[in-house]
């Protein structure tokens, strides 16, 4: 069979995407994974259950959520976002539904389900898979990419696409490869650091509250005493620190704040209540347990596992009985609670963070075809981009949308110079 190549490094959803919709538009594609499972990270998404896009319809508040870098996405989300990327997956039998937070997630299947309707998508192409190849190297000659250098072989083609990811979760074959690649290619890569991962603190005390998830908690990031970022939802403590989705999706600046100053996290338990309202719930529990010593008269206001560690942080003795407790000492509890410190010792690292930020610089690419702007017939896809979003299915948004556009340019590309 003969007619334009075009080769795609990387079997995850950007590549996966991108080779199945270079076969749609009629080129000759070859997929190369260096795992033998395709989607191998995309199997831990949402635990398994695989959070696929947000259904958040308005398409600016979409692109807010990636920063100031949201609208380089413009472009690619016009052409396949949320809308296109559910119309995808419904057309190929997959049925979804959207939880809290506007989540979507398979209604059955999770991560499998999704993997098999984009194998399904890519065999319907007739994309040829190499599985367990390692890319070595990228050939260019003459400000073109002609070849790529496995291990083992060779493959030559007239369009590629680098989707290998970052360097999150390198179990699965995440290594940054692909940085090495773009480099050899003349590309710029802003140093890669972990994102959504969880924060290591020097307090202790989560361990012994390990597992618990508190609900509808507020938490502040300080840099140098500066307002740095602020979210509210859930949080989990763990042996070492904290997670859960507001640790997540501030845990980039955390790390920032962590190496280049002095970083505190203020913990509000009760971000619904004003001071003075809290105060005055802090004094009814004290009245319905008179008789009892202070470390015993807050389980209807705190869980079970947190009530030591306030005990200890708190100025007030906890064998003091509560009918003794002090106005002044309701107000100053009242305040712990709306201001619950906590010391950040950074981040635990690629090994867990589920995305990478930083990456290939995007001004030198093309937002309308995610081509090189440096070599013409290389385009680039998926979290190998200087791209990160929050928790709730925008990074792989933003992999399904730059995979679609990627593959569709690509193919458009070598078709030309056949």
């Amino acid at each position: 069979m003969k007619g334009p190549r075009v080769v795609v490094i990387g079997g995850g959803a950007a590549g996966l995407m991108a080779a199945g919709r270079a076969a749609e538009k009629g080129a000759r594609v070859v997929l190369v994974e260096k795992n033998q499972t395709l989607g191998a990270k995309l199997l831990l998404s949402g635990k398994g259950r695989c959070n696929l896009t947000s259904a958040e319809e308005d398409l600016d508040t979409f692109l807010a959520a990636f920063g100031p870098k949201g609208k380089f996405l413009y472009s690619v989300f016009s052409r396949f976002g949320p809308a296109e990327t559910l119309d995808f997956f419904s057309s190929r039998g997959l049925r979804t539904k959207v939880e809290r937070g506007k989540r979507v997630f398979p209604e059955k299947g999770g991560s499998e389900r999704v993997i098999n309707c984009l194998i399904d998508y890519i065999r319907q192409g007739g994309v040829t898979v190499y599985r367990n190849r390692e890319a070595l190297n990228l050939e260019i000659r003459d400000g073109r990419a002609v070849r790529f250098i496995l291990r083992g072989q060779e493959v030559e083609g007239d369009a590629f696409i680098i989707c290998t990811g970052g360097k999150s979760f390198p179990r699965t074959g995440s290594t940054g490869d692909g940085y090495r690649f773009a480099k050899r290619a003349g590309h710029q890569i802003l140093q890669p650091v972990p994102a959504l991962c969880p924060v290591r603190l020097k307090e202790k005390w989560p361990q012994t509250a390990r597992g618990l998830n508190l609900k509808n908690v507020s938490l502040t990031l300080l840099k140098d005493g500066t307002v740095v970022s602020r979210r509210f939802g859930e949080l989990l403590l763990t042996h070492f620190g904290i997670s859960g989705p507001i640790a997540m999706d501030m845990s980039r600046d955390i790390g920032e704040a962590c190496s280049t100053g002095n970083a505190a996290l203020l913990l509000d338990l009760k971000p619904a209540l004003t001071l003075d309202v809290l105060t005055a719930r802090i004094g009814r529990d004290l009245e319905k347990y008179a008789g009892k010593m202070f470390r015993d008269c807050l389980k209807d206001l705190l869980p079970g596992g947190l009530i030591p560690a306030v005990v200890e942080k708190a100025s007030i003795p906890p064998d003091k009985r509560g009918e003794y407790i002090s106005g002044e000492e309701k107000k100053e509890l009242a305040r712990l609670l709306k201001e619950f410190p906590l010391t950040p010792d950074g981040l635990l690292g690629f090994d867990w963070s589920i995305v990478t930020s930083g990456g290939v610089d995007l001004r030198e690419i093309d937002p309308r075809t995610m081509g090189s702007r440096i070599v013409e017939n290389l385009y680039f896809a998926g979290e190998i981009l200087d791209l990160d979003g929050p928790t709730g299915g925008f990074n792989l948004q933003m992999c399904w949308s730059t995979g679609f556009v990627a593959g569709d340019s690509a193919a458009l590309s070598a078709c030309r110079e056949n």
